[in-house]
């Protein structure tokens, strides 16, 4: 086997709790269990816990810093008493030699005579909670396969790619009916995007899977969609706002006005004598949402012609003169 101090990755000099702690984080990292599609899974966790046997044990650990036994836990000359030997394991506490196995049961123990429980034993209840009459250690999503009980949070999950995050535009009229976009993203993959009618501006779309890779399941795509601005209406919540130019003699006699949409223009009557600023609401001409579809709101701007016209002017003077008014009154 390997140096001891290697395999558990500590200096000579570490302290006992420097070990123990070493031994907790790779005995995680190293369980065949967490490692279902590693062959060389169960070889290496058998070596950690030869490695610990001796470096988390005082007399082995002297023994071994003197020289007096080996990486296996094999005395390196005849005359030191106080270890049993047999070949192909480690020492227990008593001077018993054992074996460390993986098999069906998870990790074993084997060896002569009746040897007190090994260092690692003390640590992997710490880890993992109790023990059972076969010692061995095992993980099948919380079922006893041996001695200790696994639960899955006892092994980190390896670490999962990361997220990449791509802006797209799209048009009012494409957001109230759906669109796809053909989207590069960060890792150089072309995908095409399906935008669902009525997404509101800011919404994020998650491509699952389509983020950067990583040594557990790849990272997600998150599509934010934005709305482009539209020069005659206004989103306000589910609703359209639209300012609708009449003539003055629309707003003074009346008629029928015609009126855009997300759908195309349909056919509005103005009231005789409409005011400017008056709202009208056209019913489900607003954008689609899963409670139902918005609604348009027409403000009528009452616009005069370009450029001077005298003959209104002079019906002008004539009004203000016979039929004067102050639509600024409730403000006084």
């Amino acid at each position: 086997m390997r140096d001891p101090y290697d395999v558990l990755g500590v200096q000579r000099s570490a302290k006992p709790a420097a070990v123990k702690s070493a031994y907790r984080r790779l005995a995680k990292k190293l369980h065949p269990d967490a490692n279902p599609n590693d062959p060389q899974a169960a070889a290496r966790f058998a070596e950690l816990n030869s490695a610990y046997e001796i470096v988390g044990d005082e007399a082995k650990r002297k023994a071994f810093d003197a020289g007096e036994i080996d990486a296996d836990g094999k005395p390196v000359h005849p005359a030191f008493e106080g270890f049993g030997a047999q070949p192909g394991g480690g020492f227990g506490r008593d001077g018993t030699y054992e074996t460390f196995t993986w098999g069906p049961g998870g990790f074993e123990r084997r060896g002569g005579g009746s040897g007190g429980n090994a260092g690692f034993d003390e640590v992997l209840r710490e880890m993992f909670g109790r023990t059972g009459a076969g010692g061995g250690t095992g993980f099948r999503q919380g079922r006893r396969t041996g001695g200790f009980q696994f639960e899955p949070e006892d092994f980190a999950a390896p670490p999962s790619g990361r997220d990449v995050a791509v802006a797209v535009t799209i048009a009012l009229a494409e957001a109230a009916k759906g669109t796809s976009r053909r989207v590069t993203l960060p890792t150089g993959k072309e995908v095409d995007v399906k935008i669902p009618a009525g997404l509101a501006d800011g919404q994020q779309i998650r491509l699952k899977g389509q983020g950067l890779p990583g040594a557990g399941t790849p990272g997600d795509a998150l599509i934010t969609v934005h709305i482009a601005e539209d020069p005659r209406f206004k989103l306000d919540g589910a609703d359209l706002r639209l300012d609708l130019p009449i003539t003055l003699y629309e707003a003074v006699l009346g008629g029928q006005v015609r009126a855009p949409t997300l759908d195309g223009a349909v056919s509005l009557t103005i009231p005789a004598g409409t005011s400017s600023g008056r709202v009208f609401r056209l019913r489900g001409k607003g954008m689609p949402q899963k409670s139902g579809t918005g609604d348009l709101l027409a403000t009528v701007r009452i616009v005069l012609p370009e450029g001077r016209d005298e003959a209104l002017e002079e019906l002008m003077r004539s009004w203000r003169e016979k039929k004067p008014y102050d639509p600024r009154k409730d403000l006084a």
